[in-house]
């Protein structure tokens, strides 16, 4: 069992920067549990990214592999370990099997039309991961997951919108087609790449749709103990911190990602703690 957690823990420290500086300030009895959280996120993120064979087959494999953690025996270490966070925080498996639905849903769309369909993808791919987060802090009520929902959409959203230029490149199209209509801009325009006025107007658009997101989710923080609001606040601060970044490059996502670079991140992780350890307050 050990030895399967510190499988998870160093895929996790590999593999997500922002998680290994924000794990400095995570309770040390509750890491391990989110170390093995993580790896199956990453893990079935990476069936749907680039495994090379049938990503589908994959797919349905790690999840009956993964249903073994109810009362059988999974053969992966990082289901080892899971199964153990499983039963200790009483998790249920349907936010897991969402992610893996995420990641079918992959396979089958690069179009969305509506901001709609895009939410319900987010409803997949985003929002169970801060559900999970919450069993392992002892949270399973629907108003407390609701609220983790607004911010764990405003970071996909966020995420989406600062690597427009990439998803492009890799026949992805996250933008809502709906809305770039409504602000008459074409998919063609997209692929070729055209950061006008028009461009920089739906993105501004995207950008206050996430920053209302971020808003709606922010009461969570009040709600939540001491040893949790610290990295909730912080993943919230750098999502603003991208959706700051993308505006000062005048929307202009195309030609340029925006990034916060470490020592930022690293700052402004500090000046939050400092603000809520010493001066009790986040602003």
């Amino acid at each position: 069992m050990d030895q399967a957690y510190d499988l998870c823990e160093k895929l996790t420290n590999t593999h997500y920067e922002n998680f290994s500086i924000a794990s400095w300030f995570l309770p040390r009895a509750k890491r391990r549990y989110l170390y093995s959280i993580y790896a199956f996120c990453r893990h079935v993120d990476d069936i749907g990214d680039v495994y090379k064979g049938d990503r589908l087959i994959e797919l349905d494999i790690w999840q009956n592999d993964f249903l073994k953690c109810y009362g059988g025996e999974p053969t992966h270490p990082y289901l080892i370990a899971l199964q153990d966070t499983i039963s200790k925080f009483g998790i249920p498996e349907d936010p897991f099997l969402k992610l893996i639905e995420a990641n079918r849903m992959d396979q089958k769309e690069n179009r969305y039309v509506s901001y709609a369909d895009l939410e319900d993808y987010c409803l997949h791919s985003a929002e169970p991961v801060g559900q999970l987060v919450l069993y392992v802090f002892g949270y399973q009520d629907h108003e407390r997951q609701a609220l983790s929902d607004y911010t764990c959409r405003a970071l996909q959203l966020t995420n989406f919108w600062q690597d427009v230029s990439r998803d492009l490149s890799n026949g992805r199209i996250y933008i809502p087609l709906e809305d770039m209509k409504q602000f008459g801009y074409s998919e063609k325009d997209l692929k070729d790449r055209i950061a006008d006025r028009r461009f920089r107007d739906l993105m501004r658009f995207q950008v206050g749709r996430a920053r209302h997101l971020f808003r709606m989710g922010t009461p969570l923080v009040d709600m939540v103990h001491d040893d949790f609001k610290l990295d909730l606040i912080l993943f919230t601060r750098g999502g603003l911190k991208i959706l700051d970044a993308i505006e000062d490059l005048d929307y202009d996502v195309l030609n340029n990602r925006p990034v916060i670079s470490t020592f930022k991140k690293v700052s402004l992780m500090l000046g939050t703690f400092i603000k809520l350890r010493i001066l009790g307050r986040f602003v």
